[in-house]
This record gives C-alpha cells, sequence and structure tokens, in this order.
C-alpha cells in the first residue's frame, strides 16, 4: 500500500471511530460532573484529536492544502450542533444556517454535472481513444498543477467512452490484462449494489431535514454507477495497451500511466515480492508480480482518479502474459530504434 494512501485510511478510521463513538456516549444532558467530563473528552476528540490527525495524516503526509481544514472543523460543528445536550448544542447553531447556502451548492453542482455530462458525451463522439491520453499529451511538459487539473477534467468523458460500448469500439487491442479484483462481475455486481444502497440510505438520512437535498445527493451519487461499469469494463479488457506511442497502464479507473514508449528503459519478465519502495508501484493481485518496467525519466502516475499524482521510475505488473508483453515492447523499441 503506498504511504500516502495508508496515511488517509489512518485518518478515516480515525475520523470514523471518534464520531461514532462520540455521538453515541454524548450524554442528553448535563446533570453532574461525570457528564461534563464525558462531553470535554468528546469535544475534545471532535475540535482537537480529529483535526490534528487530519493536518498530519493529510495535509503533512498527503500534501494538501491547509484551507481543506475548514471542512473537517465544520463537519465536527456540525456533528456537535445535531448530537450535543440542547444548552451547549446553541453554540453552534450557525451551523444550522448553512442549510440554504448548502442547498443551493448542491444545485449549482447537480447543474454542472448535468453539464459535464452532456459536454462529456459530446467530446466522446469525436475523441480517438482514452481522453487521459489526450490530456497527458497535451499537458505532459505543463507544470504539475495543470497536469492533473487536465486529467481530473478528462474524468467525466472518460466515464462515458468506457461505460457505454459503442463509444469505445474502435478502442486499441490490449496487449495483455492486467491481474485486478475490478474485472471480476462479481465486484462490479457488490459495487453496484452498494452505490445502490447508498443512495437509498442518503435519501431516508436527508429526506427528514430537506427533501431537496436528500434528491440530490442520491442523484450526485447514483452517477457514480456509470463510473462503476467504466471501472470493469476497463479492468477486464483495456488495462494496458498501445497508443500513439505510448504503453497506457489502467490499474481499473483509480489509477493511469500514458508512457512514453521512448522513455522505456528495460523490460524484466520476472517474479518479484511486492513490497513499498519510494519512486516504484506493484499493479495486480497477488503477492507477487511477473513483469517490471524501467524507465529513463521518471514517468507521471495519476491514482486516485487523478487526486493524486506521482512520479515512478519502476513499474511492476502482475499480467496474465508477461512474455507477450515483453516482446511486444522490444519490438516497439527496435522500431522506433530503425
Amino acid at each position: 500500500m503506498r504511504p500516502v494512501v495508508k496515511y488517509r485510511l489512518i485518518f478515516l478510521a480515525i475520523a470514523v471511530v471518534l464520531f461514532t463513538l462520540g455521538v453515541q456516549l454524548t450524554p442528553e444532558t448535563l446533570t453532574n460532573s461525570s457528564d461534563e467530563l464525558t462531553l470535554t473528552l468528546i469535544a475534545i476528540g471532535y475540535f482537537v484529536i480529529i483535526p490534528l490527525t487530519y493536518w498530519y495524516c493529510i495535509i503533512k503526509k498527503g500534501g494538501q492544502k491547509w484551507w481543506k481544514l475548514i471542512i473537517i472543523l465544520s463537519t465536527s460543528s456540525l456533528v456537535a450542533r445535531l448530537s450535543f445536550p440542547a444548552d451547549i448544542a446553541d453554540y453552534f447553531e450557525f451551523v444550522a444556517w448553512l442549510r440554504y447556502p448548502i442547498v443551493g451548492g448542491l444545485l449549482i453542482i447537480e447543474a454542472y454535472l448535468v453539464f459535464t455530462i452532456i459536454r462529456g458525451l459530446l467530446k466522446v463522439r469525436k475523441v480517438k481513444g482514452d481522453p487521459r491520453v489526450s490530456a497527458v499529451e497535451m499537458y505532459a511538459d505543463k507544470d504539475e498543477k495543470a497536469l492533473s487539473i487536465a486529467f481530473i477534467v478528462a474524468g467525466e468523458p472518460t466515464n462515458w467512452y468506457y461505460a457505454i460500448p459503442w463509444f469505445s469500439r474502435h478502442h486499441p487491442t490490449a496487449l495483455s490484462h492486467i491481474k485486478l479484483m475490478s474485472a471480476k462481475p462479481w465486484h462490479l455486481l457488490f459495487m453496484l449494489t452498494g452505490c445502490l444502497t447508498s443512495c437509498i440510505a442518503s435519501y431516508m438520512m436527508l429526506v427528514h431535514w430537506s427533501e431537496l437535498a436528500a434528491i440530490i445527493v442520491s442523484s450526485i451519487i447514483s452517477l457514480t454507477l456509470v463510473m462503476l461499469v467504466a471501472n470493469y469494463r476497463i479492468a477486464r479488457h483495456y488495462s494496458m495497451y498501445l497508443i500513439r506511442d505510448r504503453l497506457v497502464i489502467n490499474n481499473a479507473i483509480w489509477g493511469f500511466m500514458a508512457i512514453d514508449v521512448n522513455e522505456i528503459e528495460a523490460v524484466e519478465v520476472n517474479q518479484i515480492a511486492k513490497k513499498v519502495v519510494d519512486d516504484e508501484l506493484a499493479i495486480g493481485r497477488g503477492e507477487q508480480t511477473n513483469l517490471t518496467i524501467r524507465f529513463n525519466t521518471p514517468q507521471w502516475y495519476f491514482g486516485g482518479l487523478g487526486q493524486l499524482v506521482e512520479k515512478l521510475t519502476v513499474l511492476h505488473i502482475q499480467v496474465a502474459e508477461p512474455e507477450k508483453v515483453f516482446e511486444t515492447l522490444v519490438n516497439v523499441e527496435h522500431n522506433q530504434a530503425a
């Protein structure tokens, strides 16, 4: 597991545990010193431990911006407003005033999503290949921020491009298939079930607060269905292929590389145990990988749908046909040299 992902999971686990325990243990009234002590400890968890954990795991280790602490503090304030005793919760009354701005923001997001869907569908009709490849080709020489933004913007048309088979009917043939859990039909079924359950649960949780917000949030979550179908089709059919002198590596839809074949230093068929090493990444199921690709210069890897961008010098992959990939890349290298 990559260090950045590990720290994100650590923060998420701590936040979920503290919020859950806090809501369950919050006294209804402050009748004695024991209740006051309990509430004080819960408040420390909400407004000290969780923000500090976020600062260390997400901002410091993950390289995120300081202003994102506002999100965590706002979340803690909202939980306190809804769960603390009435005389204390009144101090967080300002959170209630955020109701209408939040609904307004959700309406804007909904309108933007409709716009991006229409725009994405129109773009997919004309694009040749994965839109993310075009984004990397156009912005590979720019700064990391511009490249990351371009990649994220290309995400919406990418979802539609892969989710609807007709759009990707001219897609290049895969060199081989990376062994990924996302390529399993049962995994797709599980994810679709989870998505639909989340839609229903979010609606039921929010409908008593605001029916409009409940409809908007559940509809936004339902759009994940397109991405889940795209994730399955990418992992099953298009995890590794060549296009326009670039070797494309798809770690399902969550991770992506478009490697200039001229920057490939060496390709090796081997059996290597997975381990966490700086500037290296292992992709594929199992404890070992069977194909190693080394680069002349560090290559961009887009993890977390483009939210986690880093450069790699070595890539280890578990593929179905390592010898076939090796021969193809060697032939491409010879053709480039000729």
